[in-house]
């Protein structure tokens, strides 16, 4: 039976950095997966619509450009490449042929919201000054585990060696701000109903509704990205994941797809047992690093530890670390031990796998609140890219720059509002709000040449529905909605959609394993973060009473999002142990 120093269970952006941390610092490091790709919600595929590369889960990348993650791993040297979005945000006034623009230079953003609001501009520079300090201090407490202790002294510290920090933290006002609504917040700060309407709906990106208590900082947290910026990796959301496998692959490790975990049980050492097709293991292929260059991977069938029959469909857009078991092939269970069991899966579905877990442990853990649901994506594939209107050149011959970003559809609080009240009533909303991407206008290597993709987020949209229908049912007509609103803000996409791949909440659960479509996991609420995520005694990415036993991922803190700073914090505790 092969035996591990540390066996992750799930190939997700937060699984693969602790695992690459690991394997660099020695570790002997195996990652199982359950899907034939690795990178969980961070993945890129192009065999869903022939000769695009869609992505299946996350698509902007933000706060791990503020962790040491990218530089520490060198995953440039494994052919990760980023593209800066810029403007990262465009709000189009519905009608108007403009909007605001919100750029990584707050000289620029705020000219472009003066256009719409001078005063507003003045408020938006003030609001990123201040919220701007707020949060570089919030932040430093999500690159380490979440005890009061670390919290309480990171802000000490800061606020010993900063003085506007300590004004900052020191202020009543401040902290009736973070308890305050985000919805409320922006009421207080901003005036012009576009305005509010485009902070609004980027804040609610986090699932929280404007009307929740203590979820002042989901405003505040914007003005973070102008000092992140908001990036696209090129060729994909998954180009990071690929990166860092190659990246694990080159330190020893070695990754398993098609392999689902169905038991763990405690032990010295701990035992794994999974099910599997004849997956390809990574550690077949060859990771060389050519001086100067770009790693590069080379299947070697002579290491391959098990005989496989049939061809091996290894997807293009994997670079070989994927591969689809053949046709026909039956799964088998195997067992394998480690001295460490590190999981980066969903909280409840690791539950579900540990036998030896205190009931106690297990019914705390099952009632941790997932929520109903988040919303839908649809990827199109598209003849031409929206056009709202004027705008600046793109970095694309014949785009403009707000096509490159996150574009804000929502065409007030009221419509926002009303989408919420339908998603409460567990119906899916008569009138859904739409985050439009189409990163084709950044990165050709999406679509053929002369097409492109539309990628379009929607909320809210419960997982549960109250009215009898389900998802598979009603699947085409939610969709049309999102395409629907797309064409309501540029005409010019009416009749240009060549087709498209629908994820319903129901699909998100169904592809991913996020379960109930809860893309962060568990609510992230204030109960539920910080020192509380997922509860007190597992904040610290430990099980008590099941020493070896670690967690990773959206459902540990800081939450979700492609931050990486989960599985950062989780190989630095390990790494910290004897």
């Amino acid at each position: 039976m092969a035996h591990y120093d540390v066996v992750i269970v799930g190939a997700g952006h937060n699984g693969l950095t602790c695992a690459c941390y690991l394997a660099k610092a020695g570790r002997k490091v195996l990652v199982l997966e359950r899907r034939h790709i690795v990178g969980g919600a961070v993945c890129t595929q192009d065999d869903l619509i022939p000769g695009y590369r869609l992505d299946v889960g996350s698509s902007a990348h933000i706060m791990i450009h503020l962790t040491p993650v990218l530089r520490d791993l060198e995953l440039h040297k494994f052919g990760l490449e980023y593209l800066e979005m810029d403007p990262w945000a465009y709000y189009p006034i519905l009608g108007s042929g403009t909007g605001i623009s919100f750029y990584r230079d707050l000289d620029k953003t705020c000219a472009s919201i003066a256009k719409i609001s001078p005063k507003d501009a003045e408020a938006y520079r003030a609001f990123v000054t201040h919220w701007g300090e707020l949060n570089e201090g919030i932040f430093e407490t999500f690159l380490k585990p979440p005890s009061p202790g670390k919290i309480f002294g990171t802000i000490f510290k800061r606020n010993l060696l900063n003085f506007r920090s300590r004004k900052l933290w020191s202020s009543m006002d401040t902290s009736r701000q973070l308890m305050a609504p985000y919805g409320a917040l922006i009421d207080e700060l901003f005036e012009h109903p576009a305005m509010k309407t485009a902070l609004a709906w980027l804040s609610a990106q986090s699932g929280p509704a404007p009307s929740e208590m203590a979820t002042g900082d989901m405003l505040g947290w914007n003005a973070m990205i102008h000092k992140s910026g908001a990036k696209r990796a090129k060729g994909g959301s998954g180009a990071l994941t690929q990166a860092m496998a190659k990246c694990l692959l080159s330190h020893g490790g070695e990754i398993i797809c098609n392999a689902q975990v169905t038991e763990i049980n405690q032990g010295t050492p701990w035992k794994i047992s999974y099910r599997k097709s004849a997956s390809v293991v990574a550690a077949a292929w060859d990771v060389s690093l050519p001086s100067g260059g770009v790693a590069s991977a080379t299947y070697l069938k002579d290491r391959h530890p098990e005989p496989v029959e049939g061809p091996l469909n290894i997807l293009p857009s994997s670079g070989g670390l994927a591969a689809e078991p053949p046709l026909g092939t039956a799964a088998a269970t195997s067992q394998l031990t480690a001295n460490r069991v590190v999981s980066a899966i969903h909280l409840h579905t690791l539950f579900k796998m540990l036998p030896d877990a205190p009931e106690e442990m297990k019914k705390r853990v099952a009632r941790t609140r997932i929520g109903n649901g988040f919303g839908m994506i649809v990827r199109h594939a598209v003849e031409e890219l929206p056009d709202y209107g004027d705008g600046p050149p793109g970095p694309l011959p014949g785009t403009k720059d707000y096509q490159t970003s996150l574009q804000l559809l929502c065409p007030s609080l009221n419509y926002l509002n009303s989408s919420h009240r339908d998603f409460m009533f567990g119906l899916p909303p008569s009138e859904p709000s739409v985050v439009a991407m189409s990163f084709s206008s950044l990165d050709p290597t999406l679509a053929p040449e002369g097409k492109h993709v539309l990628f379009t987020w929607g909320q809210y949209h419960p997982y549960e529905l109250s009215n009898g229908e389900t998802w598979d049912a009603i699947r085409e007509r939610e969709a049309d909605k999102l395409y629907d609103l797309v064409c309501r803000y540029a005409p010019n996409m009416r009749g240009k959609m060549i087709t498209r791949y629908i994820q319903t909440p129901l699909d998100i659960e169904r592809t991913l394993g996020l379960l109930r479509a809860n893309v962060m996991h568990l609510e992230m609420s204030l109960d539920q973060m910080f020192m509380f995520r997922p509860l007190p005694e597992l904040s610290e990415y430990k099980v008590p009473g099941l020493p070896g036993l670690y967690l990773t991922g959206a459902s540990t803190h800081p939450g979700g999002g492609v931050f990486a700073a989960s599985g950062y914090n989780t190989a630095r505790v390990i790494l910290g142990e004897r």
